[in-house]
């Protein structure tokens, strides 16, 4: 057990130490991301979820309904919590709120859940982690990004349709769509689109970490707070999701384990195209990720169970 969280999460805090310390020594510029930021969340990001969905057999695909359905009450409810939260109680503004939310619900599936539920529960698992990628970055991020736009002052429908055309929106929406129809997707397509779609993880936490090195760590209630709701809770919801719908065997354990994982960049990055920067976001990013290291040893002990 202690071999697998180490493989899994090592890994993550190497190369995020190595972007915050780069951009602490001024090896790397920490201020102007925006090139780094659009070869994430606009090119590689995109490609790989187009490519891991679009890879998977449509049965495959359709059998993790349970999971995709129990994934994403999840994290709404975690999303629609942190940001009701952010707002009424700590002040913060619509966009700075819907990027909390997002930090706290979406999982950091891209660079921790596809090694760890690789190692833990087999190759199959692996497109269980595309399935939930998907599902948080056709829901969650698309709403995140109508937030931000409206805070800019946009008109709702071409907000809405502005956030469908968004890259890492697109993306899964594609792949979901071609592995529906049912036709393979070609080896040398797959093999072409895999050069640029694997650098995600590690371009992403080197930017995250690059990103939290110019802020600083916010030892608040709230980054604590939101950090055991990140933990804790939404894991938690997970399994509450799981007796509700009676899910058992693979599908229960993967839909747990992958809720278990620590948050995601994907809010920190997001908000960098749009100069939204909650310092909150990142020190939650770091501090969960931190104590991932319990959580997930507790929730990988439990998993015999399901």
């Amino acid at each position: 057990m202690a071999g697998e969280i180490a493989t899994a999460l090592l890994p993550v805090f190497f190369v995020l130490a190595l972007g915050y310390g780069a951009g602490k020594r001024g090896l790397v510029d920490n201020t102007n991301v925006d090139t780094l930021n659009t070869l994430v969340m606009s090119i590689a990001l995109p490609i790989a979820l187009f490519t891991s969905l679009a890879a998977g057999r449509r049965d495959a695909v359709l059998a993790r309904w349970p999971l995709a359905v129990s994934f994403f009450l999840a994290m709404a409810v975690v999303y629609a919590g942190t940001y009701v939260v952010q707002r009424r109680i700590h002040g913060l503004k619509p966009g700075e709120a819907a990027l909390q939310a997002l930090t706290v619900a979406f999982p950091n599936l891209a660079a921790v859940g596809l090694p760890l539920v690789g190692s833990v529960l087999g190759p199959d698992a692996v497109l269980s982690v595309a399935a939930a990628l998907g599902i948080g970055s056709i829901t969650l991020t698309p709403y995140t990004i109508v937030v931000l736009e409206r805070e800019r002052g946009g008109a709702v429908g071409r907000v809405i349709r502005k956030s469908l055309r968004n890259p890492v929106v697109l993306g899964p929406l594609l792949g979901l769509a071609w592995s529906l129809s049912g036709l393979p997707l070609p080896d040398v397509l797959r093999a072409t689109l895999t050069a640029i779609g694997s650098v995600t993880g590690g371009v992403a936490l080197f930017l995250t970490g690059l990103v939290l090195s110019a802020q600083a760590v916010e030892f608040s209630r709230n980054a604590y707070v939101s950090t055991v709701v990140a933990a804790v809770v939404r894991p938690g919801l997970g399994y509450l999701a799981v007796l509700a719908f009676g899910l058992t065997g693979p599908l229960a354990q993967e839909t747990v384990l992958l809720l278990a994982v620590p948050p995601g960049f994907f809010g920190v990055l997001l908000g960098i195209g749009y100069h939204v920067r909650p310092a909150v976001a990142g020190t939650t990013l770091l501090f969960a990720t931190l104590a991932s290291a319990v959580t997930l040893s507790a929730v990988i002990a439990l998993l015999p169970r399901f």
